[in-house]
């Protein structure tokens, strides 16, 4: 399409600010990244001493990279209303949020909207592709104790068993408490047609806005983490049987994303800020873990593809109306606008530079002693 020459001076504009940003980006990465792998190495001797202090402070840097990140969206007009049940409610309880998959901007959403839910962001463990491992922010989830997963028939089964061991081995040990999951196993946009011929040839709903979910990270995530009672049957939600320090996995949180006119924002959107301000959609709903059929796999499978079908209704009704329908027994759904703090902001990325600058001088100090 021809530029004309009123538009000119605005695509300009936008290019000189992708690149700003671009440049703002890269400086945080360059200071961020490596003062937070030295302060994890320095801390080392804490682990060994008091490994749940350490995971807490670990946490808790953690949580400052992903609000670091989030600001990212944030000073692009890039914000987020939230729908549905109020899951910071259930913030220091452990649960699953199964969450719909359209881009790479939904992981940035998901930073953004849970920054003001407590512990939650340093406390998540994440479920995401394998090929984030060779991001930039890799090396820090793998410190922290998510769980890269490689996609196909041919690892599925290997896959599903290193994740039951990673969960065995570093959810409860590093306090974890939430657990982000997209069951889809892929974005809609890869994953729809061969979805909708799957559920053609089984005679499934045929979903547009969504895909038929994967059961198997869902069922090795809720068997490995929900803590039974003496007769075999899920101990969550508000279940008071249970005398152990943990209570186990006690609520799903179905979590579904959607965008204006169904265009979802990527990561480059999101570091650049080229797209106009936009206003992201979240939708909550809250299930006890008493409520979701363990016993065997198909009935797990069945109210697994329930969520997925609602999910369906809930954003077929959203891109209609620009809102997501009233949950029953209301005549009105309530939103409300999720908001950062931009003092908060302003003091973790001083914090990041300063830190930069003080590891920088460190490193040289003992360069100019040793050589």
């Amino acid at each position: 399409m021809a530029v004309t020459l009123e538009e000119a001076p605005w695509l300009g504009w936008i290019l000189v600010k992708a690149l700003m940003r671009f440049a703002f980006m890269v400086a945080n990465n360059v200071f961020a990244i490596p003062s937070y792998l030295l302060y994890v190495l320095i801390l080392q001797p804490l682990r060994v001493l008091d490994s749940q202090l350490f995971w807490y402070i670990e946490g808790i840097m953690f949580k400052w990279l992903l609000g670091i990140v989030a600001s990212w969206g944030w000073y692009a007009g890039y914000t987020v209303m939230e729908w549905g049940e109020d899951v910071e409610a259930i913030s220091k309880d452990e649960a699953v949020m199964l969450v719909n998959h359209q881009a790479t901007g939904d992981v940035c959403t998901l930073m953004m909207c849970l920054q003001d839910k407590g512990l939650v962001v340093a406390q998540m463990m994440w479920l995401m592709d394998h090929i984030f491992k060779y991001t930039n922010f890799g090396i820090i989830s793998l410190i922290h104790g998510d769980f890269f997963i490689r996609q196909g028939k041919s690892h599925r089964d290997q896959q599903l068993l290193l994740l039951k061991k990673h969960l065995e081995n570093n959810y409860r040990s590093r306090d974890r408490k939430w657990i982000v999951l997209f069951p889809e196993g892929g974005f809609l946009r890869k994953r729809r047609e061969t979805s909708q011929a799957f559920a053609k040839k089984n005679n499934l709903p045929f979903l547009t806005h969504v895909t038929l979910p994967r059961i198997g990270a869902t069922k090795i995530i809720l068997n490995t983490l929900v803590a039974r009672q003496e007769n075999g049957a899920p101990a969550g939600g508000d279940a008071k049987e249970l005398d152990s320090k943990s209570q186990g996995l006690q609520w799903v949180i179905d979590t579904t994303i959607a965008y204006p006119k169904a265009e979802p924002l990527d990561i480059q959107t999101w570091i650049l800020g080229y797209r106009k301000p936009t206003v992201t959609h979240v939708h909550y709903r809250i299930f006890p873990i008493k409520d979701v059929p363990l016993e065997t796999e198909d009935d797990l499978t069945d109210w697994l593809y329930q969520r997925f079908i609602e999910k369906e209704d809930l954003l077929s009704h959203f891109y209609k109306t620009g809102a997501f329908p009233p949950p029953k027994d209301h005549t009105e759904a309530v939103s409300r606008e999720m908001t950062l703090s931009n003092l908060r902001l302003f003091l973790l990325h001083s914090f990041t530079f300063l830190s930069g600058y003080m590891w920088y001088n460190i490193i040289q100090y003992f360069y100019h002693c040793l050589f």
